[in-house]
């Protein structure tokens, strides 16, 4: 598989974003609200849109965050970033690998000895890199937890504790999807795993690491990593839930999808470092900036992030995705932006940073479940993507 050298890539957008996107380019609220309008149709009960720029701030918000009390989604709510999760994880691994504690291409085998193994799983054969480009082949656990997607039995687990040997077991029960390094696939095993080698390295938790290496140092106050906590600080926008009958099975096409529910409360432990964070818009934003513009990462560590193989599952939203190390690399109009969304029951995080880390944009929506309005337009690509293209390559 072809990785792109970052330099390059770097480079190249550089140049194709600086005398446009930050120079002329402006961020306009009026189209920035009718995008964030334009997603109620699509099933979004609320929105919230916060883009950073060299000229300040631009917030906008939709629909409700409370749909009985008709009450906006509060602008310093607080929300389930699902697998956004990943990119502050990758960013720890890569800080150890800057710190010479452990290497990208040291297989898991070596870190976490046994872990992966059966059923074809050949822990010796995957390395670190591979967990964090989605190019080790392992089964996503999450296709063997259909009780997180049926509603009958959603009530039932919701406050359940998993540990991530757990987790990776659940994975083990099936074959790999592929050898390492033969195709890319999205896999939060990978993840799982990586969490559980920073613990290895460094005789912490890897939410410990995060918080001491990212959170902290950042400023990122309200940003959190809840463990087995099921509740969501204040303040916050309902989180709704309408689960398709066939839980993991419905054809999306018909998924026949059942009524909206409070999900705002649950055990996230399921996701663990795959996805279980809490945080805002603004510092969203923050990380993403900081992250690309130097200031969590060597230049080396960075150039390794983004190195990226062609990711040709993320098409249908994002025609010609790439994925780095925990990061997805997106073409625009503008040249390119890089990010990495989250879907967690109740919340879908969407957000980008352009290449040289001076203007990004962050997008919550109070439900991952979005069923649109009889008559929407059909989205030819990622729901969001007009919205965030527009933020970030704003308008003449």
């Amino acid at each position: 598989m072809k990785r792109l050298p970052a330099a390059v890539v770097i480079a190249a957008l550089t140049l194709t974003t600086a005398g446009t996107a930050h120079a002329e380019h402006r961020t306009d609220t009026r189209t920035l609200q009718r995008h964030a309008d334009a997603l109620l149709v699509q099933g979004a009960p609320g929105v919230l849109v916060e883009v950073d720029t060299p000229r300040g701030d631009v917030r906008v918000r939709s629909g409700y965050g409370d749909v009985d009390r008709r009450t906006p989604v509060p602008w310093q709510a607080k929300f389930r970033i699902g697998s956004y999760t990943k990119t502050f994880v990758a960013a720890t691994v890569l800080q150890l690998v800057g710190e010479g504690r452990l290497s990208l291409e040291d297989t898991v085998e070596e870190w976490l000895p046994g872990v992966v193994a059966g059923n074809g799983n050949d822990g010796s054969k995957i390395t670190v890199r591979n967990l964090l480009q989605h190019t080790g082949g392992l089964y996503n656990y999450v296709g063997k937890m259909p009780e997180l997607f049926l509603e009958r039995e959603f009530p039932n687990v919701r406050y359940r504790t998993y540990q991530p040997e757990q987790l990776v077991a659940l994975a083990m029960r099936e074959k790999p999807d592929f050898a390492p390094n033969e195709q890319w696939r999205y896999s939060n095993t990978g993840y799982i795993l990586a969490g559980m080698i920073i613990e290895r390295v460094t005789g912490n938790t890897w939410q410990h690491e995060v918080r001491a290496r990212i959170v902290r140092p950042l400023g990122l106050r309200d940003t959190t990593l809840p463990g087995t906590s099921p509740f969501l600080p204040r303040p916050h926008a309902t989180a709704y839930e309408r689960f398709p009958e066939k839980g993991l099975e419905a054809d999306p096409n018909d998924p026949r999808y059942g009524r909206a529910l409070d999900v705002t409360q649950y055990n996230p432990s399921w996701g663990g470092a795959a996805g279980d964070m809490i945080s805002t818009t603004e510092d969203g934003n923050k990380f993403l900036k900081a992250l690309f513009g130097g200031k969590v990462l060597r230049p080396a560590q960075l150039a390794e992030m983004t190195k990226t193989v062609r990711a040709p599952d993320l098409d249908g939203g994002w025609p010609g995705a790439e994925y780095g190390l925990g990061i997805m690399f997106i073409p625009s109009s503008c040249g390119g932006y890089w990010s990495h969304g989250g879907d967690i029951p109740g919340f879908r995080t969407r957000n980008g940073v352009t290449p040289d880390g001076k203007r990004s944009v962050m997008v919550s929506i109070n439900t991952d479940s979005m069923v649109p309005e009889p008559g929407a337009p059909k989205p030819v690509r990622e729901v969001t993507a007009d919205l965030v293209e527009h933020a970030l390559c704003g308008v003449r």
